[in-house]
């Protein structure tokens, strides 16, 4: 019977010491939730907010569509943005995504440098005598 005394005085302890184990391991990945998760997001919330609100005309920004524009006139929790010469839009502040660094150049011309990317339609590598070459190929005729 002492065996038996034992392993019952065994057994509460090990069940008072789990009911203490679970809200511990609770309260701990609340923790690291906090600091995984809600604690980053509240620092890029801030730091937006921030950056909207020290917005001034002159300065070239992105908003949350992507199109590029520089600030016009700040207008309570409206802003003006230029985004091609004359065409001006109306934005509220918190669409302001990010502030464009002035040294990128004009947004407008990417890609035009090495002439592949111009507007015209898609890019191809393949010349006009290619394509004649292709097109027979598909009739059934043998490619010279």
């Amino acid at each position: 019977m002492g065996h038996m005394d034992t392993f019952a005085a065994a057994a509460a302890t090990t069940k008072s010491g789990s009911s203490l184990f679970l809200p511990i391991i609770i309260v701990a990945l609340f923790g690291l939730f906090y600091f995984v998760m809600i604690r980053p997001q509240r620092n890029r919330q801030r730091q937006a907010q921030q950056m909207q609100n020290e917005v001034v005309p002159g300065t070239r920004v992105r908003t949350t569509a992507g199109m590029y524009a520089t600030v016009v006139s700040v207008d309570g929790a409206d802003v003006v943005l230029e985004v091609a010469p004359g065409v001006n839009v109306r934005y509220l502040r918190r669409a302001i995504m990010d502030v464009v660094p002035a040294d990128t150049g004009d947004i407008g011309d990417i890609g035009s440098h090495d002439g592949q990317m111009n507007g015209s339609g898609p890019v191809t590598d393949q010349t006009d005598e290619d394509e004649t070459a292709d097109e027979a190929t598909e009739d059934g005729s043998a490619k010279s």
